[in-house]
């Protein structure tokens, strides 16, 4: 499958997803085991120092890496969460880029390393989320 056929298809599964509207992803790449968007900044999703929502930080790396193992296990693959973490390195006051790479991808679980950049390309944020692949 090309590139060009797997994000489309990844595009096509996700365009409905709430999250994916609410927050206003805009996809940058799209490829096998890589998913990158930005996310912009809307100040009523403030926390409490005037900055970008460290939980929906949180929602935007689990997100693109959902999208990012979409990529591989296919777009209308049942995959799932199944833990995650993030170390916040700083504030972000502005829009988000988000950079998610599938670490392994395996029968059943795929860890992905997310690096999150401010509008100055400062890294914000580092993430590690795993997913579970139900069915193929």
């Amino acid at each position: 499958m090309e590139s060009k056929t797997i994000r489309q298809d990844v595009l096509d599964r996700i365009k409905n997803i709430p999250i994916v509207d609410t927050l206003g992803f805009e996809f940058i790449e799209m490829d096998k085991g890589i998913c990158e968007a930005i996310v912009k900044r809307d100040k009523k999703y403030d926390g409490i120092y005037e900055s970008f929502h460290g939980g929906l930080l949180m929602t935007v790396a689990d997100s693109i890496s959902a999208f990012a193992v979409l990529t591989l296990a296919g777009a209308d693959a049942a995959i799932t969460t199944t833990d995650m973490n993030i170390r916040f390195l700083g504030s972000c006051r502005s829009d988000v880029r988000a950079l998610a790479k599938v670490i392994k991808y395996g029968k059943t679980l795929s860890p992905v390393a997310v690096d999150l950049f401010d509008a100055n390309n400062v890294k914000v944020a580092i993430a590690q989320v795993n997913y579970m692949i139900l069915r193929k």
